[in-house]
């Protein structure tokens, strides 16, 4: 039998229709399903923010985009988990925030970049990546920063080696990160190198 484009679209179509029949029979069949927005409630850098979202948003798209005021500093770079711009930390483990969706985050606690600053005072690491010049274009600052903070409060003396290994998921395109482990070194406790 010879397939022609006309014969292939029609087949493609009702292929496609009995997709769609497929999910509105599970739909019926007792598993629940969410549509439309849902009211949460997120615990944000120790504070409770209501957001209203589709169930398929993801927690980075929810904090830049659904927050009042909006929580930029989580980066969207590549959205599919592969650079570490949007870690976040999610009960002390940083997470790629493009990852998880903003309904699994209720009942944990987020802390982003914009958490790390206390009193309008930066962060001994913050501090750091200034010193030693780790920040370049800025993009991959914020996973970063989270990556190391989550490291140096598991380990207030981590080594070089576990420092590298914290950011083994944080990707700079500018070549920042000999000054980065430089920062979390400087950063770590005692300053010692």
């Amino acid at each position: 039998m010879t397939v022609s484009r006309r014969t292939f679209l029609k087949g493609a179509g009702g292929l496609a229709a009995a997709g769609t029949a497929a999910t509105a029979a599970q739909a019926q069949d007792g598993t629940q399903r969410f549509t439309g927005k849902t009211k949460i409630e997120l615990s944000v850098n120790g504070k409770s923010v209501p957001v209203e979202v589709e169930p398929r948003t993801t927690l980075l798209n929810a904090l830049r985009n659904h927050t009042e005021p909006p929580l930029t500093g989580t980066k969207i770079v590549c959205d599919r988990g592969t650079c570490g711009a949007c870690t976040v930390l999610v009960d002390g483990e940083p997470l790629y925030s493009c990852m998880m969706l903003a309904v699994e985050a209720v009942g944990r606690e987020v802390r982003t970049v914009e958490g790390l600053s206390e009193g309008g005072e930066l962060s001994p690491l913050q501090e750091a990546f200034c010193e030693h010049d780790a920040t370049m274009c800025g993009f991959c600052t914020p996973g970063f920063l989270m990556s190391l903070t989550a490291c140096l409060e598991r380990n207030p003396k981590a080594s070089r080696e576990d420092i590298v290994s914290a950011v083994d998921g944080n990707l700079c395109r500018c070549g920042t990160q000999p000054q980065v482990v430089q920062a979390a070194l400087a950063a770590r406790a005692g300053g010692a190198k």
